[in-house]
């Protein structure tokens, strides 16, 4: 499976986001914000660069959600029971999606200052 064609590969990789879409609110809350910054590109009609810097930050927020989703999947396969080394796992996880989404919205916020200035 680990070296199976591309097809196989791409298949396995939408079946984990099919799977993470419909059982996890936060990716979803996630998906529906870069929808809404995609929108909010269109409207605003920035540089390209601005295009660019919304798409990594959004996909780097969804890319964090989906591993947070990973590992708390794995942590609760692994030790159901509650453990203060599971709980720091799972919450350092957390925070690295915080800080995703953080970076996200400092660029959400640059760009409407940007936009309201009307550069």
């Amino acid at each position: 499976m680990k070296n199976g064609n591309i097809r196989k590969r791409l298949g396995f990789a939408l079946a984990g986001w099919r799977l993470a879409y419909a059982q996890e609110r936060s990716l979803r809350t996630h998906v529906l914000f870069a929808i809404a910054a995609l929108i909010a590109l269109v409207v605003m009609q920035p540089p390209a660069i601005w295009w660019a810097l919304v798409a990594v930050v959004s996909g780097l927020v969804i890319a964090t959600e989906l591993m947070n989703t990973a590992l708390e999947r794995l942590t609760d396969h692994l030790h159901p029971a509650i453990h203060p080394s599971i709980k720091a796992v799972k919450d350092i996880a957390a925070a690295a999606v915080l800080v995703a989404s953080c970076a996200a919205l400092v660029v959400a916020v640059f760009l409407f200052v940007e936009f309201l200035r009307g550069n």
